[in-house]
């Protein structure tokens, strides 16, 4: 593990007053779900397409050029 990386987690072990196993764990913990979280968007947003949701790329181009005026376009669908 690099020094600096050592240095920071041993600050905020001492802040939190909590073991320096604790704070990795903790963080690794967070890291996974993170993790499995991204993953299962992933698949939900490629589930979508396959499935045919998706909305126009020019649909959207126009949506968001509009924004700029006085007359925004409802967000496409």
């Amino acid at each position: 593990m690099p020094v600096e990386l050592a240095d920071r987690i041993d600050e905020i072990a001492t802040r939190l007053e909590r073991s320096k196993n604790w704070i990795v764990r903790q963080a690794l913990a967070d890291w996974l779900d993170q993790e499995e979280e991204r993953d299962r968007l992933t698949r939900e947003a490629l589930a979508d397409v396959d499935a045919g949701h998706v909305i126009d790329h020019q649909a959207v181009r126009e949506w968001a050029e509009s924004l700029s005026t006085d007359s925004p376009l409802p967000v496409p669908r």
